[in-house]
């Protein structure tokens, strides 16, 4: 019997970490990685942060380690856009032609940048998501004294703080009446906002543009709906992602705004799975779709696992962190639409902490500078311990001696 051929597209974390489950779960089984990149897949959390001010190169945070996909004995295709799924015959197609035969085919295909009509990409307006455009961020930045950020969630505040430590000049624009709204509660954004304008960002709320024009001496001119006239030598649009489903759409899979997939991550079609960004999957509170590295990452590995024969449910607690200046800001767990409680640690400096709470359990954590309640928090989420609101809410009780208590089944 030929070994078991398993072939991932997309060279993201996502795509990465199938293919590393893939070969963990079957070590006899012929792994393919394609990407349309030309590089070893590198991680992407630097691009909006330390590549842009110079701390580092994309190349220097290789996915897979050091010794690269290859290392993992896992055959490494770059260049390779896939065009065409051929069900019937279960095979990829590439651009270049190539055909791929596949047993289990796994898409991780990832998000695209969601494009504004009104601000095209070119003549000094950006969107970040790969290295080319990440390094051709850090080069206008370099001949910039002036900055417009559209959109005040993490990646738009990220773009916005290393400006600032550069020396840029920065507004950003946020249409809701706060920024990080999608991510953290009031208290949390609003200290970060703060923290900003400690930095001389100046965050426009509650702003909606409804114009953008190129001025006679090069610059970019934004108008508001409030009136006001913003202007800068460059723009850098940060209003979220869309998943990349298109390939799946096109084969006649379930899509719905993603990739529609069960909780081992199998698609409409049984012998393709589906991991990371693309997906929408089973949550908590009813289908759901994420967009962070660690989901891609988590999620990608199990989902590789399952298409090498395993049979594991997806069940981890979603996370995120965001650096910004001094701030790690991290979130853990599934916010729910209405907690019936919030509990507030006290905490000293720029640290901070909160918890969402479903009765007496823990569903939902924020904090900022504080990474080793946040992994506690995460147990206690992932145990479902039951927990007392005091404790919780006491800065000289340890999380993990809250972890001793009985689990929840």
């Amino acid at each position: 019997m030929s070994p078991r051929r398993i072939v991932i597209v997309g060279g993201g974390p996502a795509g990465v970490s199938a293919a590393l489950g893939a070969r963990q779960q079957d070590a006899a089984a012929e792994v393919i990685l394609l990407s349309d990149e030309s590089c070893e897949p590198y991680e992407k959390p630097p691009l909006s942060k330390a590549v842009l001010t110079g701390k580092a190169m994309p190349h220097e945070a290789p996915i897979a380690g050091p010794k690269g996909v290859a290392g993992a004995n896992i055959a490494f295709k770059t260049r390779a856009r896939v065009q065409a799924i051929d069900r019937a015959a279960k095979a990829v197609v590439t651009k270049s032609g190539e055909r791929i035969p596949y047993d289990a085919l796994v898409l991780a295909t990832g998000s695209i940048n969601r494009i504004l009509p009104i601000f095209p990409p070119g003549s000094g307006v950006h969107y970040l998501r790969t290295e080319q455009e990440s390094l051709a961020l850090k080069a206008a930045l370099a001949r910039s004294r002036s900055l417009i950020v559209i959109g005040g969630g993490l990646i738009g505040l990220e773009v916005a703080a290393s400006a600032a430590e550069l020396g840029v000049t920065t507004t950003v624009i946020e249409i809701a009446p706060r920024i990080l709204a999608r991510v953290c509660d009031e208290e949390t954004s609003a200290f970060v906002h703060q923290h900003h304008a400690a930095h001389r960002v100046d965050i426009r709320l509650a702003t909606a543009v409804t114009g953008v024009r190129c001025l006679s001496d090069g610059r970019l001119a934004v108008d508001t709906q409030t009136g006001d006239t913003l202007t800068a030598d460059m723009i850098v649009v940060g209003t979220g992602a869309v998943p990349d489903d298109a390939l799946a759409r096109a084969a006649g899979l379930d899509v719905a705004d993603g990739i529609v997939v069960d909780d081992r991550g199998r698609t409409s079609d049984p012998a393709i799975f589906a991991a990371g960004d693309c997906t929408r999957f089973p949550g908590p509170h009813g289908p759901v779709r994420l967009e962070n590295w660690r989901h891609a990452q988590e999620h990608g590995a199990l989902v590789g696992r399952n298409a090498a024969g395993a049979d594991v449910a997806y069940n981890v607690a979603p996370s995120f962190w965001s650096e910004q200046y001094d701030l790690y800001i991290q979130g853990i767990g599934w916010q729910p639409p209405h907690p019936t409680r919030r509990v507030r640690r006290s905490l000293a400096g720029n640290a901070r902490l909160s918890f969402d709470l479903d009765g007496d359990h823990v569903v939902y954590a924020t904090g900022i500078n504080v990474q080793r309640d946040i992994a506690a928090a995460r147990r206690l989420i992932e145990r479902r311990v039951p927990v007392d609101p005091a404790a919780l809410a006491d800065p000289t009780k340890p999380l993990n001696a809250l972890l001793r208590a009985k689990a929840s089944p």
